[in-house]
């Protein structure tokens, strides 16, 4: 089997047999392109021909080509799916992946904002503006739901069930998922949706999506990511920050109030537990005192 033929099978079976998006589709094969290039150039063999000294040799291969850790062990995890692929369909008996370790990784925990620059970047809005009231649902709803951009954007207004504080949202691989939402951000969507009301015209592809812009229009990723630079300017909040920020506030604000991290996975709408682990980096005070305070082996005086 060569390249092109495997690569075409692997695009058919992640879309109508695992159901990803179209953005994990290109992620994952993204990734085999890399060891096809490689594989042709340097090797001269095909998919089903590889073995796990030519995977070694690719990953020096990633390495000399300056990819960080974080890149390579990316990577590998793409080409492990790929050949996972492969023993499924019975084109290959060995998986040369299998014995492959990647990078020894060290997890960095991403930004988040405390509570207080929540506020202040929900206040920095101008709301004298044609967009200014919008923008703030838009920063109250990523907060309050913990959204990831693409599920906002699609957000519908036939979802929101604001009598039982409950929004239904599509997230990857079209999964459907409830999620509370707050007192806060229902007052400031019906707020915004005087707004809504009041321009000119609405695309008819749109007239089911909250967040529009002025043209009637779906917002993009893009639009999201700029309203939120803007307003933590605004704000003067000095933290390199972006939508997905306010998704990794509210995991985090959960977890140290005492949330069940299964519920905050439930919420995020994670498959594993352990994305989810990522947000539970809690005060190091906090846990030293929760030790001392319950553990056995704790001193006693």
């Amino acid at each position: 089997m060569g390249w092109e033929h495997a690569i075409t099978d692997y695009i058919r079976f992640l879309r109508f047999e695992k159901s990803l998006a179209e953005n994990s589709v290109s992620a994952y094969v993204r990734d085999v392109k890399v060891l096809k290039s490689f594989a042709e150039d340097s090797l001269g063999k095909r998919p089903e021909s590889l073995n796990a000294d030519d995977i070694s040799l690719f990953l020096e291969f990633v390495q000399e080509k300056g990819y960080n850790h974080r890149s390579q062990a990316r990577i590998l995890s793409g080409v492990k799916g790929f050949y996972k692929y492969m023993m499924v369909e019975e084109v290959i008996d060995v998986d040369p992946t299998e014995l492959v370790e990647g990078p020894k990784m060290t997890r960095k925990l991403p930004e988040f904002l405390s509570i207080e620059e929540i506020d202040l970047l929900i206040a920095s809005f101008d709301l004298s503006k044609p967009e200014g009231q919008r923008n703030r649902a838009i920063i109250e709803t990523l907060y309050s739901c913990g959204l990831r951009v693409s599920e906002l954007v699609n957000l519908k207004i036939t979802n929101l069930f604001f009598n039982d504080e409950l929004i239904k949202v599509l997230g990857k691989g079209d999964k459907e998922r409830l999620v509370p939402i707050g007192k806060k951000a229902i007052k400031e969507i019906n707020l915004y949706f005087h707004d809504r009301n009041l321009l000119k015209k609405i695309n008819k592809k749109s007239e089911n999506i909250l967040f529009l812009n002025r043209n009637g229009g779906k917002l993009t990723r893009e639009m999201i990511f700029l309203i939120v630079k803007k307003a933590a300017q605004e704000a003067g909040i000095k933290k390199a920050i972006s939508p997905h920020t306010l998704r990794h506030s509210f995991a985090t604000h959960l977890v140290e109030g005492g949330a069940d991290i299964r519920v905050v996975q439930e919420m995020l709408g994670h498959e594993s537990i352990l994305t989810t682990e990522i947000y539970t980096h809690l005060d190091r005070q906090y846990l030293k005192e929760t030790i001392l305070m319950y553990h056995p082996r704790r001193e006693k005086g």
